[in-house]
């Protein structure tokens, strides 16, 4: 059994291998699967958010310095109007960066019907199978039919507590727990956070329903508290690891930072690096 002293010289090894290696050495470390290097890793992926201040190329530049192989594609990246040729044209570009479009989103759809008809066919020529989502709750049946006309799971993303429709996991799980079961979460465990709730009991709850997860830490549990670095927040980031093992998680870990936003990078890569850390260290009894 590994002791404390180990887990922490591990967590700070990864934390430096994600920031300081070139692109070679990042990609040894991260592995040509998308996780980064042990059997004990969880898929970890970068919300496109985390980009908002950058275009594609620069984006994906910062994801090949970390060895993250996964993105939730946003539309200010692939706007929803694009063309057929537009959206190859991108998705070559990520295939030369060795990165995979894995979901779309978040899109608000809250005008019409029209727009969630749209945003499904965007889905279906992007080629992915997830959509996250903010929609109206009177369209969440008409949504649920959808995601069965497309094979699309749709997970809705909850905001914390200034969101007057989704502040918390419960409030979405609680809509679609009797939908289609392509109806679910996208877990934004910070926010959950910031609106009181613990995300570890809630993810425990609702995983059946969960298929993606923002990873995210902040500094405070309350409306107030604001995203941090991975292991500098209030969230117990071991336990939640442990957690999502016992659940038997299988979907994406994207990290959605939303510090620094204009020079995310050591941020980022310093999250990248713990949750590595964290992921590899603890075995599967979720011991240390």
């Amino acid at each position: 059994m590994e002791t404390r002293r180990i887990f922490i010289k591990k967590s700070l090894l990864g934390v430096s291998a994600a920031t300081v290696m070139g692109t070679t050495a990042a990609a040894a470390f991260s592995g040509e699967s998308g996780r980064i290097v042990g059997e004990n890793q969880f898929a970890l992926g970068i919300a496109g958010y985390s980009f908002v201040h950058f275009d594609i190329d620069a984006s994906l530049a910062m994801m090949k310095r970390m060895g993250v192989r996964f993105l939730c594609i946003k539309d200010f990246h692939l706007p929803l109007d694009s063309t057929d040729a537009e959206i190859a044209t991108f998705q070559e570009k990520l295939a030369a960066a060795g990165v995979t479009g894995y979901a779309v989103g978040p899109l608000y759809m809250t005008n019409s019907k029209a727009e969630i008809d749209n945003a499904f066919d965007y889905a279906r020529r992007v080629g992915v199978k997830l959509m996250i989502g903010i929609p109206n709750k009177e369209d969440l049946a008409y949504i649920a039919d959808k995601t069965a006309e497309y094979d699309i799971r749709y997970a809705i993303h909850n905001h914390g507590p200034e969101d007057k429709l989704y502040p918390n996991g419960t409030s979405v799980f609680e809509l679609v727990k009797d939908l289609d079961p392509r109806m679910g979460l996208c877990f934004d465990m910070g926010h959950n956070m910031r609106d009181g709730q613990d995300p570890i009991r809630d993810v425990e709850r609702y995983h059946k329903r969960i298929f993606d997860i923002h990873l995210k830490n902040v500094t405070a549990a309350d409306k107030d508290g604001a995203t941090c670095e991975l292991g500098r927040g209030v969230i117990d980031i071991p336990a939640f690891v442990n957690t999502l093992r016992k659940v038997g998680y299988d979907g994406k870990c994207s990290l959605e930072f939303e510090k620094d936003m204009k020079d995310p990078l050591a941020g980022l890569a310093e999250s990248v690096g713990y949750f590595g850390g964290v992921s590899d260290t603890l075995n599967p009894t979720g011991s240390i």
